[in-house]
């Protein structure tokens, strides 16, 4: 194995651990009283202000150069479902199901995305492809069945958040991969791009719905989403360095991201317990879910 390689193992399993622990601070800033919106405004607001620091850094007034409408309008399109929308699913997925459940169900984008390549852009489905969306399904099923998650108690049909926040960055992403293949700019400043509409499409949404209201939160759940920010710009940086990288392939880099899940299993089972419970169905569904996703993936 090359040290090429093992950089970007390394890259590739920063954001696994970090996208693994995030909903922990997630499930934390939520029972502290946060709420959806206000939490994806933070956590926005914090990767957003970074990225532009570091194109600032980096890129100067060089930054966006090659930039065209049709490419702004992929990325901010990306950035309205995906981060925007995506988001406050995220956290109510969170708040409903809890940290562990709400997790793993988000590794199934692979299969929307897989879904959508298939309807509008004909892409072939494999043998291996098949393969992997039964063995999710199934992993869905015993998540369903586990009595695990939020101590408080769910319904079925509340796995349907999650499913929703997994199904939006799968259309996301199908429009950021578009965008990437359209346009000369770098990922970071794509990804700022991406960030700073969703931020503009939550600040709207916010000041349409609630107002000021939607930020009288109590303090500490800010605290719980400003530390999910930093370690999601850390995440999503590391991600973008592995995949920037020549032996960074989706195939070595996508599987090593799925394992999230499995991070939020275990950090949940120790800083969660007064929370949610992680029963032997709901890892058992995890592994299942994950190994269906990296199965999709390759």
């Amino acid at each position: 194995m090359t040290t090429a390689t093992i950089e970007v193992l390394a890259l590739a399993l920063i954001p696994a651990i970090f996208w693994g622990f995030t909903p922990v601070f997630d499930k934390r800033g939520m029972a502290a009283g946060g709420g959806s919106v206000q939490a994806s405004l933070v956590v926005v607001i914090v990767d957003s202000v970074i990225y532009w620091l570091v194109i600032a850094a980096v890129y100067g007034r060089s930054a966006f150069s090659g930039l065209t409408v049709e490419v702004l309008a992929v990325f901010a399109f990306a950035g309205v479902v995906g981060t925007a929308l995506g988001r406050i699913t995220i956290f109510v997925g969170v708040d409903k199901v809890g940290a562990s459940l709400n997790s793993t169900i988000l590794s199934t984008r692979p299969l929307f995305a897989t879904l959508i390549a298939l309807v509008f852009l004909g892409e072939p489905l494999g043998p291996v492809t098949g393969l992997g969306i039964v063995v999710l399904v199934a992993g869905l099923s015993v998540l369903t069945a586990s009595s695990g998650g939020d101590l408080g108690g769910w319904r079925p049909r509340d796995l349907l958040w999650p499913v929703a926040a997994a199904a939006t960055f799968a259309v996301a992403n199908v429009s950021r991969r578009y965008g990437m293949l359209e346009t000369p700019i770098s990922a970071l400043e794509a990804v700022a791009l991406n960030e700073t509409a969703g931020l503009i499409a939550l600040v709207a949404y916010a000041a349409a719905t609630g107002g000021r209201d939607v930020l009288d939160r109590p303090s500490a759940s800010y605290r719980y989403f400003v530390v999910s920010g930093l370690l999601t710009t850390v995440a999503m940086l590391s991600l973008m360095a592995a995949l920037g990288l020549e032996e960074g392939r989706i195939a070595i880099v996508d599987p090593l991201v799925a394992t999230a899940p499995l991070f939020t299993l275990l950090f949940a089972a120790v800083l969660l317990r007064d929370l949610e419970r992680v029963t032997k169905g709901v890892v058992a569904g995890a592994a299942l879910v994950v190994a269906g996703a990296v199965l999709i993936t390759l």
